[in-house]
């Protein structure tokens, strides 16, 4: 039990940080500029892809680095020549721009690495156990992706709370109108910020690639969970996307190992239930089962119970 609860911990929290990763930077978007970037999980896929090409030939180090910057590149560009041209027609527009942009992406790398799985290895100097406790390993690579998680967050905190650009950006977050009038250029900002962004997701999907897997349909895959982190964490709140990334990994980790099912609480407690029917079948169904559909279930929750999230404002 010990065990099971130790590495069960280690591994939602490698999984939060990762989710966090991702949704920070689409919080940060719609936080400055109210776009809802539905793409914004096809720059992860890209940082992947990017990932996988560039160490094959450079290596794994500076592909870290090399790809985000390449996706943020692209993110950039997609707000200045795209986004900023379509800002005018209003939100559905910029909705209809990101879906749009998202089947772009995906069948574009559906061209170029076609529909299958890439094989995108551990790099061979993290390919190996940090250390083991009872039975389980643990492997050096998941703490390399946790290390890195934290570090963006570091970052990410230092750069918003301690730079001169950090300082700008937060005040273009609510009153656009008076940096501008300060003599800054807020669109540049908004470029930079949606840059910024991209690059995030680029730079979970160099890491994120080899953790889970690299192939045309991870965005589908991932991109909804990172939807439910910021309507469960709050719109627009960096600290509620971190609380609520790890608070939706370990209720998906720990359900995954919980082999139990309604019926046998009931059982525990001495209440006997009845063994066909609509009901029995749904107290038949295991939790482990669930796990991957229960951060769903938990944003229809807050959604009715909590509609601004764990961290968002209340309307005054």
């Amino acid at each position: 039990m010990l065990e099971y609860l130790f590495f069960a911990s280690l591994n939602s929290l490698v999984l939060g940080m990762l989710f966090f990763m991702l949704s920070s930077g689409l919080t940060l978007i719609f936080s400055m500029m109210g776009v809802l970037n539905f793409a914004h999980a096809s720059f992860y896929m890209l940082g992947a892809y990017f990932g996988y090409q560039i160490s094959k030939f450079v290596g794994f180090v500076p592909a870290l680095v090399i790809a985000p910057v390449l996706v943020g590149g692209i993110g950039a560009l997609v707000e200045r020549y795209g986004l900023r041209s379509v800002h005018k027609y209003g939100h559905v527009a910029e909705l209809l721009f990101t879906v749009g942009l998202a089947f772009i992406i995906e069948e574009g790398v559906n061209l170029i690495w076609s529909r299958n799985a890439v094989t995108y290895p551990i790099p061979a100097f993290l390919d190996f156990s940090l250390f083991t406790l009872f039975t389980t390993s643990f492997s050096a690579y998941r703490m390399f992706m946790l290390l890195i998680s934290v570090a963006m967050f570091v970052g990410l905190y230092l750069v918003l709370t301690r730079t001169r650009i950090g300082l700008v950006i937060q005040a273009a977050l609510t009153h656009p109108q008076g940096v501008s009038a300060l003599g800054h250029n807020v669109p540049t900002v908004f470029m930079l910020v949606f840059g910024g962004g991209s690059a995030l997701a680029g730079l979970a999907g160099v890491i994120g690639g080899i953790f889970l897997i690299t192939e045309p349909s991870m965005a589908a895959t991932l991109g909804p969970i990172v939807f439910v982190v910021i309507v469960v964490g709050g719109m627009g709140s960096l600290t509620g996307a971190l609380v609520a990334s790890l608070l939706l990994a370990a209720i998906q980790t720990f359900a995954v190992g919980i082999d139990l099912s309604p019926g046998d609480i009931l059982a525990w407690i001495g209440l006997r239930t009845m063994p066909g029917g609509v009901i029995g079948d749904a107290l038949r169904i295991r939790l482990s089962h669930t796990g991957p559909i229960l951060p769903y279930l938990f944003m229809v929750l807050m959604l009715m119970f909590r509609p601004k999230g764990i961290m968002g404002k209340r309307e005054s």
